[in-house]
């Protein structure tokens, strides 16, 4: 018997947290045929002797909608192991859609996610109104790796109301009642589950609030017992961190998971929101019950970018500033080292109608420059604020300064975590041990220019397993964490673990030689648009569905990538880990 692939001598990790182990794996019709000696060829032999193999990786908080859609690469997750993507996260997303709404979802999505409204409106096909026919239309398209879609509350609430459900209006009886029946009707054609947002900070580009996020606990529950109704499915939400204490907000995810019935995940910003313990409690105790509800956290410090050819920098809503922000880099960076200039930008406050901004701008008290290879555990003296107490100069001065290193091109780094590195690190380590964490928040497809989170895989497995010897975090957990995980906390059990049956989606790493770059801008969105990227060494195969798409880095032309339409079984004679 010959297979398709079989790839041979490699340490393989597979995805269970057990021991890794040194096995070929073969691999035909694009799943695990075998794991062990195989004796047989395939038509493709790869050689992983001296590197590990695991399962590819799964990112379950991104916001690929729209990218689907204009290209075929999922880039930058696709450039780092992950083989699997759930978008639609955070309430916000491209259907359901009236043909007169769309502008308003562009404009959602350029405040909420950071996506340039040129891009959208260039970019996007709008070959759908309702989420069934997105997931038509999602069910035509070919990628590098697969995806699946979750309604979102925010365009749902537009779709079912109108206007009214962008102005906050309250819903009435049969709009609540519509909102349920359609979140059913989207699960049952697909969808992986539902998402809405309570954070504040999401708004549109001129400061108006998301639809989704003043919203009263009914609509909340029309959703949950949509996803009931349906009977299968997760919930995904951003807690309320600003308005509401802790206690209330776990109380209320507590009672939506009940209402759902369905697994839900919420997410937490570690060093941040304070009520971490309290949700901890809150997950445990539901797990006595028999209900899944997990926390979505980050295993480095979320932080903003700021740069001069970025979306946002210190001095970029200034009003100043607005006559050179679109001026070429090289051009922008001669203006700004002219003396008068630089002055009058140093001493203005800046001035934006959407708060958040304002407030993202501000944030100069925890700032870094990023460096390459990146550094995202700097000690306290190399703040900004510290170095420019050592030099006797105003901080804002040395702002300016860093941001024009590297030809304009230098990249600030501004942690949102109130805690040091250290701290950081442990309050991570804790949550890699809970049985209710999850690892999330990378939001590929989103923030283009201001954050660049995709990569964590790489700077999981370089930064807190290999960094340390696997002390803190074992190479198998670390797989683990980030495969069968995130596979089973949202109902894809037919990936995400290497034994026979399963879907062969699997990465060839040499560990040793893993390497993460710094961020760099890459102009090749739909009108020429802007994002940052961030590429890794030491993936020396990435395969999904049986199919090598990448090799050394390098795409390879393939494109197995497909919708995955609702939640999936185990293979017949395997359970989940």
């Amino acid at each position: 018997m010959g297979y398709d692939i079989v790839i041979r001598g490699g340490l393989v990790v597979d995805g269970t947290g057990a021991e890794p182990f040194h096995a070929d794996i073969a691999i035909s019709g694009g799943k695990i045929a075998d794991i062990g000696r195989i004796d047989a060829t395939g038509r493709e032999e790869i050689d992983a002797a001296g590197q590990i193999v695991t399962p590819g990786f799964i990112d379950v908080h991104t916001h690929y909608d729209g990218q689907v859609t204009w290209e075929q690469r999922l880039a930058p997750s696709s450039e780092h192991g992950v083989t699997t993507v759930v978008m639609g996260n955070c309430g916000v997303g491209f259907a359901p859609v009236r043909p007169d709404h769309h502008q308003l979802l562009i404009s959602l999505l350029e405040g909420v996610e950071d996506i340039p409204e040129v891009v959208m409106a260039e970019g996007l096909p709008w070959n759908w109104e309702t989420f069934p026919d997105y997931l038509d239309a999602l069910d035509q398209r070919e990628a590098d790796i697969d995806f699946a879609a979750q309604l979102p509350h925010s365009a749902l609430r537009v779709y079912v109301m109108g206007e009214r459900g962008a102005g906050l209006a309250p819903p009435s009886a049969d709009e609540l009642a519509r909102m349920r029946a359609l979140t059913a009707e989207a699960v049952r054609a697909g969808a992986l589950g539902v998402s809405t947002s309570r954070n504040l900070a999401h708004r549109f580009r001129d400061g108006r609030h998301a639809p989704s996020v003043m919203t009263e606990e009914d609509e909340l529950m029309a959703l949950a017992q949509g996803l009931n109704d349906a009977g299968t499915g997760v919930f995904e939400l951003l807690p309320n961190t600003t308005t509401t204490p802790g206690a209330e907000e776990m109380a209320l995810i507590d009672r939506l998971s009940q209402a759902a019935g369905r697994p839900l995940s919420f997410s937490v910003l570690l060093g941040f929101h304070d009520f971490i313990p309290q949700a901890l409690a809150m997950m445990e105790q539901a797990a006595r019950e028999g209900r899944q509800i997990r926390a979505q956290f980050y295993p480095r410090p979320v932080g903003v970018l700021f740069g001069l050819d970025l979306s946002y920098h210190p001095f970029s809503l200034n009003p100043s500033y607005r006559a050179i922000a679109d001026l070429p880099l090289a051009e922008k960076g001669a203006r700004m080292r002219d003396p008068q200039l630089r002055a009058r930008l140093i001493a203005e406050e800046p001035d934006d109608p959407n708060p958040f901004f304002t407030t993202v701008v501000r944030r100069t008290a925890n700032l870094f420059a990023l460096g390459d290879p990146p550094d995202y555990h700097q000690p306290p003296e190399a703040n900004l604020n510290a170095r420019a107490a050592a030099a006797g100069i105003p901080v804002r001065e040395l702002i300016y300064d860093e941001l024009l290193k590297d030809d304009g091109r230098a990249i600030l780094y501004c942690p949102l975590a109130h805690i040091g590195s250290e701290e950081f690190i442990s309050a991570s380590n804790e949550m890699f041990d809970h049985p209710n964490g999850l690892i999330g928040l990378g939001d590929g497809g989103a923030h283009y220019g201001m954050i660049c989170d995709a990569a964590y895989p790489t700077y999981l497995l370089t930064e807190r397993v290999r960094a340390d010897g696997g002390k803190s975090l074992s190479l198998a957990h670390a797989v683990k964490l980030m495969s069968s995980d995130p596979a089973i906390a949202v109902g894809l059990l037919d990936r995400g673990q290497l034994k026979p049956g399963y879907k062969a989606d699997l990465n060839i790493i040499d560990f040793e030689a893993l390497h993460l770059h710094a961020p760099r801008v890459r102009r090749d969105l739909p009108a020429g648009g802007r994002r940052l990227i961030q590429q890794a060494d030491g993936y020396s195969a990435t395969i999904v569905s049986g199919q090598v798409t990448y090799r050394d880095g390098q795409p390879s032309g393939k494109l197995p990538g497909r919708l995955v339409r609702g939640a999936k079984g185990a293979p017949a004679d395997q359970v989940p880990a």
